[in-house]
């Protein structure tokens, strides 16, 4: 908006309030990984402010009981859980159908494996990325749905990344996996509609995260330039001209996991500043 001076305000980003956005998830038990901090915790947070009943995971337990403190509520439940494991995450969700009676929605969220070529990495490394993300989201699917299921239905969404759209550059075993897991979503949402159970995928762009910081990093020396200058190119491919915040993308994947979402399923939902420019 131009000022009375000819100048450009620059626009801010509006905050939800702690009373949330009365989506429905009142009550409802969410389980969320990755969720110490960036993407999962946004969400979590979100969930927490709608009055849901939030078990968060990350591997590191200083972290995650931290996390738990930071969203002030008794209605949290905080379990340290690698994803890689298969016992990990079958014991998350025995702990929080003990503590919480069940399981309504999940949020399958993973962290980013190393940055390289496709072709840098070894098998184990390709093996350590699978893990990762695509095995950790099909156990945490698996875990889920049986509660989901006799609780009359739910809604699991998947994080992902703008790589399903267009492969990013030295971020090969991310790229692939995400992909793989893109699939799956779609995959899910075909066979769980029968049991009222809704799977979407969403994809964020560049949301300012600690990941994202880091791969500005790596990009800039890649580059020869500083992690801000890689910083500043790269708000400078995006329409709105700068990074995510956290909170903009946990309120969508609220919303997505919501009842409000009710008719949504096997969507891939963008939360990227118009950064993607593929038409689907």
């Amino acid at each position: 908006m131009a000022r009375s001076d000819g100048s450009v305000a620059t626009p801010t980003v509006q905050s939800a309030t702690r009373s949330g956005m009365n989506l429905g998830l009142k009550g409802k038990v969410a389980m969320v990984a990755g969720a110490s901090r960036g993407l999962g915790f946004a969400v979590a947070k979100a969930l927490a402010d709608e009055g849901a009943l939030v078990s968060i995971s990350s591997r590191d337990e200083g972290a995650i009981t931290a996390a738990a403190e930071r969203l002030g509520s008794d209605n949290v439940l905080a379990t340290s859980v690698d994803v890689r494991s298969a016992e990990g995450i079958a014991r998350w969700a025995q702990l929080t159908e003990e503590r919480f009676g069940g399981v309504d929605v999940l949020f399958a969220n993973g962290g980013g494996p190393p940055a390289g070529a496709a072709l840098s990495f070894d098998d184990a490394a390709w093996q350590g990325a699978v893990d990762l993300l695509l095995f950790s989201a099909l156990r945490m699917v698996r875990a889920a749905v049986p509660s989901m299921t006799a609780r009359g239905g739910g809604a699991i969404l998947m994080s992902t990344s703008s790589s399903i759209k267009e492969p990013i550059q030295n971020l090969g075993l991310s790229t692939v996996l995400r992909a793989s897991v893109s699939a799956l979503a779609k995959t899910l949402a075909l066979e769980l509609a029968a049991s009222g159970i809704r799977v979407n995928q969403i994809v964020p762009g560049r949301i300012d995260t600690d990941r994202v910081r880091q791969l500005d990093e790596v990009n800039g020396k890649k580059q020869g330039l500083s992690a801000d200058e890689a910083r500043a190119k790269s708000m400078a491919t995006i329409p709105l001209g700068r990074y995510g915040e956290p909170d903009e993308f946990g309120r969508v994947a609220a919303f997505l996991l919501s009842d409000a979402a009710s008719y949504m399923t096997g969507a891939t939902v963008q939360v990227d500043g118009g950064l993607i420019r593929s038409v689907l």
